[in-house]
């Protein structure tokens, strides 16, 4: 089995709170990304495929591909949004990088083969990641 991976960034906006929790529970469980008007992160998402080397082309996958698939699905979807107000994959989910995550390998998934294991790894900042590889059903 190979990896392989495609490295994309795009920039958004969003908010880390819970609408039922008062302004100061918010602050208290998500501290200065609680606060009402928003803030930006310029994200990297890591798309992994793993799978076999076609003997035919050398590839797992060929990586444009992958490219188009991600620009379709991704940054066109969530590239200069507010994840809070302008994207429906978030309406009832608080947008943080994990949940992000899931939302972008939920989105991929269905457009790529089903034989290749697909990892999302996102970067928020340079310090803080996560990753998703699909759940254990």
């Amino acid at each position: 089995m190979m990896k392989i991976c495609r490295r994309e960034t795009f920039n958004a906006a969003h908010r880390l709170f819970k609408p039922e929790w008062s302004d100061t529970k918010n602050l208290e469980v998500f501290g200065k990304c609680s606060y009402p008007n928003y803030h930006g992160h310029n994200y990297v998402v890591e798309v992994w495929i793993e799978g076999s080397i076609n003997p035919e082309t050398g590839f797992v996958m060929d990586l444009k591909i992958l490219k188009e698939i991600i620009h379709k699905e991704i940054l066109n979807r969530f590239d200069h949004r507010n994840l809070n107000l302008d994207c429906p994959e978030f309406k009832g989910i608080i947008p943080t990088t994990e949940n992000l995550s899931v939302v972008i390998w939920n989105l991929l998934r269905i457009k790529i083969n089903p034989e290749f294991n697909l990892e999302v790894v996102i970067s928020e900042t340079e310090k803080n990641k996560s990753s998703y590889s699909g759940n254990d059903e």
